[in-house]
C-alpha cells in the first residue's frame, strides 16, 4: 500500500553490489500498468552488469563538508577512509554546497505525514483493514477500527498529516515544503554540475537498541536526515558497508548520483567493494 505516494521506492537489500546490479537488471524498464514507470525512450535500461567492473575514469566525487557535523565520529571517520580509498583509485573529490539541505527533514515529514494521511484515509473499517466488533454504528466503526488498527507512530504521522493539509495551514506547511522539496532538488541538480556522484553517512549513528528511542520521535525522525533528500529530489542511492563502530555495529556510506544514473552508480560503489572487505565482514548480534 501507499504511504508517501510522492516519496516511496522500493530499496532492494542484496550482500553485494554485484548482486544489487543483477536484481535492478530484473526489476528496471518500463511496466505499462504502473502510472509511476519511466518509458524506456526517456530512461533506456542498461546491463547493468556488463561493465560493473570497469572503473569510471576521471571520477569526481562531492563532499559536503558542512554535513558531518551531526554524525557520531565513528561514522565521519569511516566515511573519510572511505574517500581516501576513493582518492588512492585515482578519484578526485570536489567540495559542493546543498543550502537547502538542513530544511529536507522537516520538508519530508510535512509532505510525507500528509499523503500518509489521504492514502491511510480508506483503511476505514469498512472498504479495507480491520473491522472493530465493539463498534455500535457507522461513526464507530471508523473510529473504533482505526484506534484499534493502527500503531502509535502510524496515528501520530496521520495527526501530523491532516494537521498539514487542513484549511489554514495547506499553505503554510504542505505547499510550503512543496517548494522546499524544489529548492532541494535544484541545489543537487547543481551540485552534479560538477561531480559525478556525492559521497555521505547513511545515518548519523550505528544501529541503536530496539525501542532505545521509541518514546522520543524527534530522534528517530534525526536518523533520516541523510537519507531523504534521494527521495526528495528524485535521485538513485546505494548504501554500501564502510566499516564498524567500537561496539561492533556496521557503518554504511551512501552514494548518491543523477536520476536515471544507476549504471555508474553501481559501477562507483563497486570501485569502493572491489578495493575492500566490508561487505564480507558480518556483525556479532550474538
Amino acid at each position: 500500500m501507499a504511504y508517501g505516494s510522492s516519496l516511496d521506492q522500493i530499496g532492494p537489500l542484496t550482500r553485494t553490489v554485484e548482486d544489487a546490479a543483477l536484481m535492478l537488471n530484473v526489476i528496471a524498464g518500463h511496466d505499462p500498468s504502473d502510472s509511476t514507470s519511466v518509458c524506456e525512450s526517456i530512461a533506456p535500461v542498461s546491463d547493468y552488469l556488463a561493465d560493473l567492473d570497469k572503473p569510471v575514469e576521471g571520477l569526481r566525487i562531492g563532499v559536503v563538508p558542512s554535513l558531518n557535523a551531526g554524525a557520531d565520529a565513528e561514522v565521519v571517520k569511516a566515511v573519510h577512509q572511505t574517500l581516501d580509498v576513493y582518492r588512492s583509485a585515482g578519484a578526485v573529490l570536489v567540495e559542493v554546497e546543498l543550502p537547502n539541505f538542513d530544511y529536507a527533514i522537516a520538508a519530508y515529514y510535512v509532505i510525507a505525514t500528509a499523503e500518509a494521511s489521504s492514502n491511510l484515509a480508506r483503511y476505514d473499517g469498512v472498504h479495507y483493514g480491520h473491522r472493530s466488533k465493539q463498534a455500535e454504528d457507522y461513526v464507530a466503526v471508523y473510529s473504533k477500527s482505526r484506534a484499534e488498527a493502527f500503531g502509535q507512530e502510524v496515528k501520530r504521522r496521520i495527526m501530523l498529516g491532516t494537521y498539514a493539509l487542513s484549511s489554514g495551514y495547506y499553505d503554510a506547511y504542505y505547499l510550503k515544503a512543496l517548494k522546499v522539496r524544489n529548492l532541494i532538488r535544484t541545489d543537487l541538480v547543481r551540485a552534479f554540475e560538477r561531480c559525478d556522484c556525492i559521497i555521505m553517512p547513511v545515518a548519523p549513528t550505528t544501529a541503536f537498541k530496539i525501542g532505545e528511542k521509541t518514546d522520543d520521535p524527534l530522534q528517530m525522525y534525526l536518523s533520516d536526515v541523510y537519507t531523504i533528500s534521494a527521495n526528495l529530489a528524485g535521485i538513485p542511492g546505494i548504501s554500501i558497508p564502510c566499516g564498524f563502530d567500537g561496539r561492533g555495529m556496521p557503518i554504511g556510506m551512501q552514494i548518491l548520483s543523477p536520476a536515471f544514473s544507476e549504471d555508474r552508480l553501481l559501477r562507483i560503489a563497486r570501485m569502493y567493494e572491489r578495493q575492500t572487505q566490508w561487505h564480507q565482514r558480518r556483525p556479532d548480534v550474538g
